[in-house]
């Protein structure tokens, strides 16, 4: 097991290629936070990756039932912090990613709705 060197804690090995696809099929290429389909473009594809629920660094495990389906946002978004289960962590994250649409509306001056 790899050691995190900021704990001096083992953590889980990452996901391999192999079980990364499987989890991806699993759940359809869709984010498992945000819904976002990474089927529906090839940028959307791109950003999908596999997170760790509990995350490595707290001693999650590296098994199907903590792995999902994610978009790189919500996994930066997610960070390391831990939560109670996977719809405490989906609804934190929605929460923040509303706070962070609103502070970048609001730099630019106008809501997305009235561009043109």
């Amino acid at each position: 097991m790899p050691l995190d060197l900021a704990t001096l804690t083992l953590v889980a090995k990452p996901v391999t290629l192999d079980e990364g696809i499987r989890v991806l099929e699993r759940d359809k290429y869709r984010c498992r936070y945000c819904g976002l389909d990474g089927t529906a473009s090839f940028e959307n594809a791109l950003i999908m990756s596999v997170d760790f629920v509990v995350p490595r660094a707290h001693k999650g495990r590296k098994d199907p039932s903590n792995l999902v389906a994610c978009c790189r946002p919500c996994n930066m978004i997610k960070g390391r912090r831990v939560y109670g289960s996977l719809e405490e962590a989906k609804t934190y994250v929605l929460a923040r990613r509303e706070d962070l649409r609103k502070a970048w509306e609001l730099k630019r001056g106008r809501p997305l709705s009235q561009s043109a």
